[in-house]
């Protein structure tokens, strides 16, 4: 049977919303003051504050939660949707929405540390950029006479190296830029160094960059991206020398060269001085037995030419040379005349060939050449009246006459021209 509801009693005043939405905030916010809540991230946001809000689901349900923005940036790893998280904070009712969400003070990956998850996230990041790749790598100089050193100066590993360098090839001259290798700012310590040395020391060889052993905490700061790209850009060759042989950092995967550890860093980047002057002993014994059987084959050939007739008697081979320059010379001047006497009588035909062409010899049978006053020779007497002077040329000695009278008639042909005789 329903019942009526019953007005309330004239006693009992009602709540308003923001007072019954504050006495729950109250007792939720003092029920779940530190609270450990483990979920996949949804609905992930990043606000331009730098605030991270996101959703924390399971199969049966869903938390809103939110991490300020100091605790989103101190973040060992970048945070993606669909991971599996374990997060500690307090629940918190947001009043003007009356609903309640999870303040985060602190996040790791389920299953997997923050940090191997960062360095992981890290290095594929990295390596789809190109920063691994060997074509970038840089060969390390032979003999290296200034070499750089960003590390620690108070710790182990530049002691080891300076000993380690300064035994092995003492010539070489070591730059120590010290520099924090742990701890918050290290990593921009590091990136600056490596940076200022590119800058104001570009004269160096090379470079070692690293620290002695430690947790992956300890190494962190040559697993940051600041540090990565730093030595990436460096135009001074970089080896990486951190931590102990088993241990791994990006600093490692970006340089040059890796070295296992700062002791091995020394040993790679400089010769042993003693095996290489043991190598220039061997080379200079090598040398002079290459040189004295060159020097004694060349003594063989040269007693071999000493030993020939010509150099034994050289007075009789020039004397054979004279001769025979003479007789070429006999032989070329005959030669010469023969073909001379050939050449005049050639020369003297032609001249009776054009000779016998010549008009004057026609002159010479009782034929004349007759001229106009102004040196026109005359074919026909077109152009020609009784008065003009006119010129003869005969075989000896030209006549000037006068024209009495001029008549026209018959040209003559060559077969009616009269017989020299």
């Amino acid at each position: 049977m329903l019942q009526t509801p019953r007005e309330p009693r004239a006693e009992v005043r009602p709540l308003t919303i923001s007072q019954i939405t504050g006495l729950i905030k109250e007792n939720l916010e003092s029920a779940f003051p530190d609270v450990y809540v483990t979920g996949e991230v949804s609905q992930l946001t990043r606000a331009t504050s730098g605030h991270v809000y996101l959703t924390l689901k399971d199969e049966g349900a869903v938390l809103r939660a939110v991490a300020w923005r100091g605790v989103a940036q101190a973040l060992r790893f970048r945070l993606e949707e669909g991971q599996a998280v374990v997060v500690r904070g307090s629940v918190d009712v947001y009043l003007p929405r009356g609903s309640y969400q999870l303040i985060i003070s602190w996040m790791e990956p389920r299953g997997v540390g923050a940090l191997q998850l960062a360095f992981r996230q890290m290095q594929e990041k990295l390596q789809k950029e190109g920063l691994f790749a060997p074509e970038a790598k840089v060969p390390l100089p032979r003999f290296p006479a200034r070499i750089g050193i960003v590390t620690s100066p108070t710790g182990a590993a530049v002691r080891d190296m300076i000993n380690v360098i300064g035994r092995r090839w003492p010539v070489a001259q070591l730059y120590v830029y010290p520099c924090r290798v742990q701890g918050e700012g290290a990593a921009a310590e590091i990136a600056a160094a490596i940076e200022r040395l590119n800058r104001q020391m570009a004269g160096l060889d090379l470079m070692i960059v690293g620290r002695g052993g430690g947790s992956l905490e300890d190494l962190w700061a040559f697993n940051e991206e600041a540090v990565a790209r730093a030595v990436f850009a460096s135009r001074i060759p970089i080896v990486s020398a951190v931590g102990h042989e088993i241990d791994f950092t990006i600093c490692d995967f970006v340089a040059d060269v890796r070295a296992a550890t700062p002791t091995e860093a020394g040993e790679l980047v400089v010769p042993d001085r003693a095996e290489v002057l043991a190598s220039l002993r061997t080379h200079r014994r090598r040398l002079g037995l290459a040189l004295g059987r060159m020097v004694g084959r060349a003594r063989q050939r040269l007693d071999a030419v000493a030993g020939r007739y010509a150099f034994r008697r050289p007075e009789t081979a020039l004397t054979e040379r004279a001769q025979r320059a003479d007789d070429l010379l006999e032989r070329v001047k005959l030669l010469l005349a023969h073909r001379l006497s050939l050449l005049g009588e050639e020369l003297a035909g032609s001249g009776r060939r054009l000779e016998a062409l010549s008009p004057l010899q026609v002159l010479g049978r009782g034929y004349s050449l007759t001229f106009t006053a102004d040196g026109r020779i005359l074919r026909s007497v077109e152009g020609i009246a009784a008065g003009d002077r006119i010129r003869s040329r005969l075989h000896r000695g030209e006549i000037e006459s006068q024209v009495t009278d001029v008549r026209d008639g018959p040209s003559v042909s060559a077969e009616e021209t009269p017989d020299e005789t």
